[in-house]
């Protein structure tokens, strides 16, 4: 008797790994269940071409898409999210579509470090506000006698009050439950865990009591999550020191690489529990990996042991209002719709393990308040790492991503606003774009007699795509040798390395026989168009704020680049291109991962954590879409670098001229050694 499959073995390569899924489930679908990624930067609509995979063996449905050639059909490509499995099937994941090593340092470049933000911890000692928000303190307390039988609570709270000041106290009953055992078990020797108020009228939180001496192992957590990737740092609480990194990438991304992709994910059913999940899980892993990374000596025998996680007391988050929601499980649906209204901007203190993490109860998760729908937590601390709401030098502060987030002000005022740059910047829209990991083209330069390229990748590996500072790099050369026109269009210059594509013109940057793909790598004129509209939408933000502060550019003192993307920033290029305004180089400071260093820093200081809510309070906002300047702003920046050449004088001096633009110099460049891929120190 036949029966009908209802279910299909799909065995994904190079993994070798096997995973069955319903009939007429979706390839991408398949991939998720196995814990594979598959570049979906559309979050599997099926409009970005990034998805691509080979079937080897079997026969699947549908799969077509006009991002793939017929060549690519005919060999067995297709796309992932548009593909059926109708029966039993052999997929292998190519390296350009899958997730690669690298892309997760926070390290800012050596060509940057000279002018590297650094947060100094002895300046928090030397002003007196090193003190965390979760502290354990050490109590000797008076053993009760006929002539002083208090209540052991009682003998506690006047404890604390005598020994460290401290008067107002609330806890809650497993704590009580341990207080009596605890008091006794080293001869009233205890240690106490407290949550700091964030105010001076609220009351010291008791979190936990432990018998005998503990105040020496006193261990806090700052991560990061981020768009792509999460950070997480373990810090000493007594010395203010980083004892362990971790970084992943954010596996949301398997559900669309934007922050909208994932909203409209999270609006189907589960599909808020499965973001949820998917952050939490990839915390605990970062936890696990830093954990098992230390060892200290002990107080008493100096024998080293190491990081129980009950040592852990607490974590302080930040992230972006979408990652804040989706963390904790907070439905995001109205931050894409106008007026775009989050759930909330300020988050209480919250016990960790019921978020999910798997910390102790005593361990208090902080989390840092956001703005509005685009301007979260991470930005906010951002500005509290880097300084600038403590400095009277008037500064602009830009993390330029997917959205590209905007401060100006100093201790006084300050200014926000975020604008949608899109995905350009972190490989998305780009036909062979990818993120910063090994193979992706960084650096580029071209000669000019002959037009032929030298591409520098990541990690020393033969080229696979470009990521995104490579590809500023890439436009503003180009731009620079007229090689391009002002609008993005290339200049019939006589070269094979100029063709014509399946997207209008393009520039062959590495050959297929050069390269780890099995195609040319190539950047064409709709690369170019949304790479330049990805500009124009930071330049045009950055013009109107200034406006709406009635300010120019000549009156910023400081510039402040933040973010992956801004850490690697070429200034030259920038300023080519008209990415960012002209400003003197000497102005610039880079502080790589500010959210993450905003953690750590309030994870050291509770009055660094009382700062963030007047600096909150104190920022003004401003509904970019609202301002009918900033559409005439952005329309003006859509070209190279401008249609304002008055603002960008050192750019048009940046020009040279290529001998290939004289008529009828037309030559037959070859193909023999030149272009090559070198690692960048």
């Amino acid at each position: 008797m036949n029966t009908v499959q209802s279910t299909c073995c799909v065995t994904f390569a190079p993994a070798e790994r096997s995973i069955t899924v319903k009939k007429n489930s979706s390839l991408i679908q398949a991939a998720r269940k196995a814990g594979l990624h598959i570049n979906a930067s559309c979050g599997g609509a099926g409009v970005c071409g990034k998805c691509k995979i080979i079937v080897e063996q079997g026969t699947v449905l549908g799969g077509e898409s006009a991002k793939l050639s017929r060549k690519d059909y005919n060999n067995g490509y297709r796309q992932a999210c548009t593909t059926e499995i109708i029966e039993d099937v052999k997929i292998r994941i190519p390296e350009e579509s899958g997730r690669q090593k690298g892309g997760l340092s926070t390290d800012i470049p050596p060509r940057h470090r000279a002018k590297m933000h650094i947060f100094n911890i002895d300046d928090l000692k030397r002003t007196g506000i090193f003190y965390p928000p979760v502290e354990k303190l050490r109590l000797e307390l008076l053993k009760p006698t006929a002539n002083d039988n208090r209540a052991d609570v009682g003998r506690l709270i006047q404890g604390l009050a005598d020994q460290h000041n401290k008067h107002r106290l609330v806890t809650d009953l497993p704590v009580l439950r341990k207080i009596r055992r605890a008091l006794r078990e080293k001869d009233f020797l205890v240690t106490v865990t407290l949550e700091q108020p964030v105010n001076n009228r609220s009351k010291c939180h008791l979190l936990n009591i432990q018998p005998g001496r503990w105040d020496h192992r006193n261990f806090g957590l700052a991560v990061d999550i981020g768009t792509t990737t999460i950070h997480g740092v373990l810090i000493d609480l007594h010395s203010g020191k980083i004892l362990a990194k971790s970084s992943c990438y954010n596996p949301q991304m398997s559900y669309g690489e934007d922050v909208i992709a994932r909203i409209i994910y999270a609006e189907k059913p589960k599909g808020l529990v499965m973001m949820q999940e998917l952050v939490v899980e990839s915390i605990n892993g970062l936890i696990n990996n830093m954990l098992g990374e230390v060892t200290l000596p002990n107080a008493d025998d100096k024998r080293c042991s190491p990081i129980d996680r009950d040592e852990i007391t607490s974590i302080t988050i930040a992230g972006n209002t979408t990652m804040t929601h989706l963390f904790l499980q907070l439905e995001p649906d109205n931050i894409r719709r106008s007026p775009y209204v989050p759930v909330s901007t300020f988050f209480p203190p919250m016990r960790a393990a019921d978020l999910g993490l798997e910390l102790s109860r005593h361990c208090a998760a902080l989390l840092y308040p956001a703005i509005s729908s685009y301007v979260g937590g991470d930005i906010v601390a951002g500005v509290m790492g880097s300084g600038m709401y403590r400095t009277e030098l008037l500064t602009l502060f830009i993390d330029v991503g997917t959205n590209a987030e905007i401060v100006i002000g100093n201790r006084e005022w300050l200014a926000c606003a975020a604008c949608s740059a899109g995905p350009a910047f972190e490989g998305g829209g780009i036909t062979h774009g990818m993120r910063a990991v090994e193979g992706a083209i960084s650096d580029f330069s071209i000669n000019p007699e002959t037009l032929e390229p030298m591409n520098v990748t990541e990690g020393n590996k033969a080229p696979i795509g470009i990521c995104g500072s490579g590809l500023l790099i890439i436009v503003a050369t180009l731009f620079e040798h007229g090689i391009i026109n002002p609008s993005g269009k290339f200049n019939n210059l006589g070269t094979p390395r100029i063709r014509k594509g399946r997207s209008g013109q393009e520039y062959v940057l590495a050959w297929e026989d050069e390269c780890a793909a099995d195609h040319d790598i190539v950047l064409n004129e709709v690369d170019i168009d949304n790479f330049i509209r990805a500009k124009a939408a930071i330049f045009a933000g950055v013009s109107t704020l200034l406006d709406q502060v009635g300010l120019q550019v000549s009156d910023l003192e400081q510039v402040i680049l933040a973010g992956g993307f801004g850490s690697f920033i070429d200034l030259d290029s920038a300023m080519t291109v008209g990415l960012l305004p002209e400003v003197d180089p000497d102005k610039i400071l880079y502080v790589g991962n500010g959210s993450l260093m905003g953690a750590w820093m309030s994870e050291l200081s509770n009055h660094i954590r009382q700062d963030v809510v007047s600096v909150v309070r104190k920022m003004t906002s401003f509904e970019l879409s609202e301002v009918p300047d900033f559409k005439d702003q952005y329309i003006a920046s859509i070209f190279l670098p401008h249609t304002d050449l008055s603002l960008f004088p050192n750019a048009i001096n940046r020009r040279v001229s290529c001998p290939l633009q004289s008529a009828g110099n037309t030559p037959a460049a070859d193909r023999q050694g030149n272009s090559f891929n070198t690692k960048i120190t």
